[in-house]
């Protein structure tokens, strides 16, 4: 018993190195796929070798030959690092705390306090957990949803749930008319849409969440915007329009009003008082009974405190 013992304390270590070899069928590949030196999968293979009694591979010109001995061992091995995986993950979630990755995407307006703040949140209570995060327009964001290279997505407007993605909106808040300081409007208490409907609107490139919406206001409001510059954010619309290049519709921002960083200009908001002006944030997932417990573990917890956490906070963030 103790023989058995001491030749498996020597062989478990190698069967990553012999389930990588079994894939790929090349030292340098299992190498770089593994993250180690060359010289660290030859040594490992060579302590297997001693353990089986047996050579496990052969060299073949630039690669490698499986000998039938490796191709015994490495099903098996697999089979192993499948039930340590399956055991692992099974006592962690015992445990009651998570583990492992996050992917996120998410519309830029969301970087600065939105995300930040679901974050922490989670952290508090999982602070094992990694996110990754990327950031893009709300169809870049649901492209990396779709594809699986995100777990969750938060944009706006969310996308109606369907057979593939699930979808709930966390809050709703209002958007502004965003106009130049000096602007016959700029003083208003509040403005029907139409008012500044011969006027060049500076807007968000397609495909971006904001675009969609303020186009869907205007053609409430009885036209069709003319686009006269478009941006990829917030604070470069608002700089536009501090410029006298047109007119915007965005969030409320901390300040109605703003100067940019070392100009004379300015831009001030406006209440929209018709159309009825705001925008729904949601979450979004791939509909997945067998996704990992940490993302469902975030998602949760972002729906059931997401708005209460939100409120507030996320007003104004651009």
């Amino acid at each position: 018993m103790e023989d058995d013992h001491a030749e498996l304390s020597r062989l478990l270590p190698v069967l990553p190195i012999l389930v990588e070899l079994g894939a790929s069928r090349h030292v340098t590949a299992a190498a770089q796929a593994l993250g180690i030196p060359q010289s660290t999968v030859s040594r490992a293979l060579s302590r297997a070798a001693g353990v089986v009694g047996t050579p496990l591979l052969l060299r073949r010109g630039r690669g490698v030959e499986l000998t039938p001995a490796a191709l015994a061992l490495i099903p098996k091995a697999a089979e192993a690092l499948d039930a340590v995986r399956t055991g692992l993950a099974l006592a962690r979630q015992e445990s009651g705390k998570s583990f492992g990755r996050i992917a996120v995407a998410f519309q830029h307006t969301f970087g600065e306090a939105v995300l930040p703040q679901l974050i922490r949140a989670f952290a508090k209570e999982h602070p094992a957990v990694t996110f990754d995060l990327q950031q893009g327009s709300r169809q870049f964001c649901l492209e990396l949803l779709e594809s699986g290279a995100a777990d969750l997505a938060l944009v706006a407007p969310p996308p109606a749930p369907s057979r593939t993605l699930g979808s709930e909106v966390l809050y709703s808040e209002p958007l502004k008319l965003v106009v130049p300081e000096g602007h016959r409007l700029a003083g208003s208490g509040g403005i029907r849409l139409d008012s500044v409907r011969d006027e060049g609107f500076v807007m968000l490139e397609p495909g971006y969440g904001m675009r969609s919406i303020v186009e869907a206001l205007c053609r409430s409001a009885g036209f069709r915007a003319r686009v006269a510059f478009q941006g990829q954010d917030l604070h470069t619309i608002r700089g536009l329009v501090s410029a006298g290049l047109g007119v915007a519709v965005a969030p409320a921002a901390r300040a109605s009003r703003g100067v940019p960083h070392g100009s004379t200009l300015g831009w001030r908001e406006v209440d929209i008082t018709w159309p009825e002006a705001r925008r729904d944030i949601g979450l979004v997932w791939r509909n997945r009974p067998d996704g990992p417990v940490q993302v469902a573990r975030f998602r949760n917890m972002v729906l059931a405190e997401g708005g209460h956490l939100l409120d507030g906070t996320a007003r104004g963030v651009t």
